[in-house]
């Protein structure tokens, strides 16, 4: 009878970077990864979340892929340019 020493060594390492990843996001933001194919992470206020259009952007997402999502956190499989021009205007409206 063995431990299975290595396998908890990859666990535990797998939840110190998730800790790390959480922990580089400010208070009152969240960390989204957008993209089509490459997945790029992008910290967003949450007050976003509420606002009109990007609900829209979200359900679009929910609709065509789901909730699985692979990063570990929020996943909008849309153009980068899309949603730079949303968080841009956005922006602009706080």
């Amino acid at each position: 009878m063995g431990f299975r020493l290595p396998s908890i060594v990859v666990n535990a390492k797998q939840v110190l970077k998730a800790q790390q990843a959480q922990s580089s996001v400010p208070k009152g933001h969240i960390a989204i990864y957008v993209g089509e194919v490459e997945k790029k992470r992008y910290i967003i206020p949450v007050t976003y979340l509420n606002h009109p259009s990007f609900v829209d952007l979200l359900n679009q997402a929910e609709e065509e892929f789901g909730f699985n999502h692979p990063m570990g956190g929020l996943t909008i499989p849309c153009k980068e340019d899309t949603f730079i021009h949303l968080a841009s205007r956005l922006h602009a409206l706080t």
